[in-house]
């Protein structure tokens, strides 16, 4: 683990690079390092950032899960696919969110966020050893709004790579996770699934049944969603693909 990315991103207000799975996210510990996030991006606080989880065990802590999500979240683990699913907090979860403007751009207007599991070696190092001392971690894609970095250190631009008080770089880390694909291939996000209604209250468990509404619905395609779409219809008898939803 990089000890100098992880005393950069302890401090508050901190703001960091790190190399992911699919290429560099912004990662930053509360609302005034977020607040440097949204700038350094140029980007609008109308997204919310995502919450990175180091283990289940933190994300069972604080999201609220049911058997069959909790299941899902499972299979990824054991397989080692990034994952994100949109879900409540629990309520006394949300003790942890530092700061009220933490809370504001870190959940939608529904109060739930995208818990992300399995997103790279190097950032869930730092992210474990955060949660370890009681801290959370929050990020975004590490690039100027609308523009990929390609997953190399110098895409992320001049901009961002001033504003970060450290980066951690891997760009061979990054390549090898879609070996054979050059830049113009790679997946540079990964897949997001909504387990909640349109009022951000949890979808019902299906136990086998047909037809069940509200349910899952893949709203991201990115790394490995063939493999995710495989284990949704393993999962979930009823389950909806609609790329690009609001979130």
């Amino acid at each position: 683990m990089d000890k100098v990315a992880l005393d950069a991103l302890a401090r508050p207000g901190s703001l960091i690079v790190s190399a992911t799975k699919v290429g560099y996210i912004l990662m930053a510990i509360d609302g005034i390092g977020l607040g440097r996030k949204f700038d350094a991006k140029q980007r609008n606080r109308n997204k919310p950032a995502v919450v990175l989880c180091a283990s289940l065990e933190e994300l069972e802590e604080l999201a609220v899960l049911n058997n069959e999500i909790r299941a899902f979240y499972r299979m990824h683990w054991e397989s080692g696919l990034l994952l994100g699913c949109i879900l409540p907090w629990r309520t006394q979860a949300q003790t942890r969110i530092p700061d009220s403007t933490t809370r504001e751009l870190v959940m939608d207007g529904r109060g739930t966020s995208c818990f992300v599991v399995r997103f790279g070696r190097p950032a869930e190092q730092l992210v474990a050893a955060l949660w370890d001392k009681g801290r959370l971690v929050f990020a975004s894609s590490a690039n100027p709004s609308g523009i990929g970095n390609e997953g190399r250190v110098d895409g992320i631009g001049e901009r961002i790579a001033q504003a970060a008080d450290c980066i951690v770089e891997a760009d061979e880390y990054v390549s090898s996770i879609q070996p054979g694909k050059d830049q113009s291939q790679r997946h540079e996000q990964g897949v997001m699934v909504s387990m909640v209604d349109d009022e951000g209250k949890l979808i019902p468990e299906q136990h086998g049944q047909r037809s069940v509404t509200p349910c899952p619905v893949l709203i991201r395609r990115g790394l490995d969603y063939e493999q995710i779409m495989e284990n949704l219809a393993v999962t979930f008898q009823s389950w909806d693909y609609r790329h690009g939803q609001y979130y």
